[in-house]
């Protein structure tokens, strides 16, 4: 890893203490299916319906017991519930018919489960297992890119850079805090480079300040 990862990432521990997986849950189960109601959602919204479903329904038998219509009535004030609901309800049925009841630890058996990308199992594998992930997001793609822990045009390439710039037993705090620094100051739109603590590590800014970023 070199200094200057170094550098960019003990920025972000000073920048974020608090860093954390932001999604509420207690199990493997109930964080898994709260990752696959995340896309293109805030977690905030997510946090907001899971708290209902899983007082309700807190493991798989109760789920189960939901019908694809119950799921979408708890979850309907997300985005694409609809489909959301109908992959949740045959995500529960192969999770008991294939894995015994119990959420898969490996990205291959993981993605085979409706509604699961390479995201949500890296999450999963990260959050709920403690194995080493990055899952990019958009704020992980957009961030890493920006400041220049990687230069991929694609979320796979994405990751396997970050796999190779950023030691290993670091994969799943680098994440959290690549999705804070997106989150609360590296933004799309308008980010505040004046109060960013990696700004003179940045790639982008320095090619702006040096003229070099209209050249890109």
């Amino acid at each position: 890893m070199t200094k200057k990862t170094e550098r960019i990432l003990q920025g972000l521990r000073e920048a974020y203490p608090d860093v954390r997986c932001e999604l509420n849950f207690e199990t493997p189960l109930q964080l898994l299916t709260a990752t696959v109601l995340s896309a293109q959602t805030t977690d905030r919204q997510v946090n907001k319906v899971t708290e209902v479903l899983f007082r309700d329904c807190p493991g798989l038998e109760a789920l189960l017991a939901l019908s694809e219509e119950e799921i979408a009535q708890y979850i309907h004030t997300l985005g694409f519930y609809n489909t959301k609901a109908r992959n949740l309800f045959r995500l529960f049925r192969q999770l008991a018919d294939q894995f015994g009841g119990e959420v898969p630890r490996t990205m291959e058996e993981l993605t085979t489960l409706p509604g699961v990308g390479r995201k949500t199992a890296n999450v999963v594998m990260s959050n709920a297992f403690g194995i080493p992930a990055i899952a990019v997001d958009t704020h992980v793609f957009r961030v890493s890119n920006r400041i220049g822990l990687a230069n991929a045009t694609t979320v796979e390439e994405t990751e396997k850079q970050l796999q190779k710039a950023i030691r290993k037993d670091l994969w799943s705090l680098s994440h959290h805090l690549l999705i804070f620094h997106g989150r609360r100051c590296c933004s799309a739109r308008g980010p505040k480079c004046e109060e960013c603590g990696i700004s003179q590590d940045c790639r982008q800014r320095q090619d702006e300040m040096t003229g070099r970023g209209e050249e890109r």
